[in-house]
């Protein structure tokens, strides 16, 4: 089967380019022929890749073209069993819905942002291009997949899809790279390159895009936790300068430490103690599943999808709250407490969301676009 996937950006890091090489890699397991359509890329074996041009002279113009040009070309004679985007596009067979909700977004920003930059939201060319292009899409694709219930909802919420088109496949994970059982070998040894000590309780944050993701209330929890033998390590991409002041400001500069995307990530679970990522809106944050997989307590926000598979007091906690940091210093304090048992019920609850499903349920859906092009 020849299948192609749409990414703009195809790379080794973020949790979407993380999400798409572990369905890669299944399907080439099973021999089906992989392309994908993207503007820039990291070669992967076994990949066959195609440009799409790009107007990038600013962000309003590189997402109209990438989505007029991506559909120039797959609607130009190439041959396709399946057509499955994971951007903004408005040809595809499958949709899935990994950044969520557009219009949920704004909707959500509309309640923090100054009036000022509330308005702008109805006049700024790039989110007038995105919910347009949102709109078709959630209106055209046959198919729909949303990684949580909180997504589906929200796109039957704001465009009045019927609900038998949208199907929610949860985030797969790689249960053997993200692992309990890499604590044995990892943990001790990236806490000695970071001169962090054995008996140190470690708050992880991992994501990119810092504002969205919540950075700014975590680092304020951190400043009223009770344990004080707490250290914060921030991995991703983002304005790292600003927070870094904002820590130092707190008085937890010497407590925290900023680093960018790595690519070993599952280095930095074996050494935590506790996830959090106390995120605005996130469709279903990657890095939480893995998080859990490596047999982590998290704590997020009820914005997250991945929430809906966190149990209050056992495998994490949900805070209820955007921004609240003394909501979220308390459940980090209750947490760390507990951290070994939660963790231990987080891997389980994980066990419970191979990437193997994922991949089955992307089959089905596979098989159901083979069907209906049969016809």
């Amino acid at each position: 089967m020849r299948i192609a996937f749409v990414k703009k950006k195809f790379s080794v890091h973020g949790g979407a380019e993380r999400y798409l090489e572990t369905l890669i890699a299944a399907f080439k397991k099973n021999g089906h022929e992989i392309h994908i359509f993207a503007n820039n890329w990291t070669d992967t074996q076994d990949v066959i890749f195609h440009k799409v041009p790009v107007v990038s002279f600013n962000s309003y113009l590189s997402v109209a073209s990438f989505n007029r040009n991506v559909c120039g070309m797959i609607k130009s004679g190439w041959r396709n069993d399946c057509v499955i985007s994971l951007e903004r596009t408005a040809c595809q067979d499958i949709y899935r819905a990994g950044e969520g909700c557009h219009a949920e977004w704004l909707e959500i920003r509309s309640r923090y942002e100054p009036a000022l930059k509330r308005a702008s939201f109805k006049l700024n060319p790039l989110h007038r291009a995105m919910l347009d292009i949102e709109k078709k899409l959630f209106q055209n694709t046959p198919l729909i997949v949303a990684n949580s219930n909180m997504v589906k909802r929200h796109i039957i919420k704001h465009y009045g899809v019927e609900e038998a088109r949208i199907t929610v496949i949860y985030n797969g994970v790689d249960l053997e790279r993200f692992s309990f059982q890499n604590r044995d070998g990892l943990r001790n040894g990236l806490r000695k390159d970071l001169s962090m000590s054995e008996d140190a309780k470690i708050i992880l944050f991992v994501g990119t895009g810092f504002e969205r993701k919540g950075l700014k209330t975590l680092i304020e929890a951190c400043s009223l936790l009770k344990e004080k033998n707490a250290r914060l390590i921030v991995v991703g991409k983002g304005k790292i300068q600003k927070y870094a002041k904002q820590a130092a400001d707190s008085g937890i500069g010497e407590r925290a430490i900023f680093l960018d995307a790595q690519k070993d990530i599952e280095r930095f679970y074996a050494a935590a103690d506790l996830f959090v990522l106390p995120t605005l809106y996130d469709p279903f944050s990657n890095a939480t599943l893995e998080a859990m997989a490596s047999g982590l307590a998290v704590i997020t926000t009820r914005n997250n999808g991945a929430a809906e598979l966190v149990a209050a007091g056992q495998n994490g906690f949900v805070t209820e709250a955007l921004g609240d940091a003394t909501e979220l210093a308390g459940k980090m304090d209750a947490a760390l407490r507990n951290s070994v048992e939660m963790g231990k019920a987080a891997r389980a609850t994980a066990e419970s969301y191979p990437v193997e499903n994922a991949v089955k349920g992307f089959y089905g859906l596979i098989n159901k676009v083979g069907e209906s092009k049969d016809r």
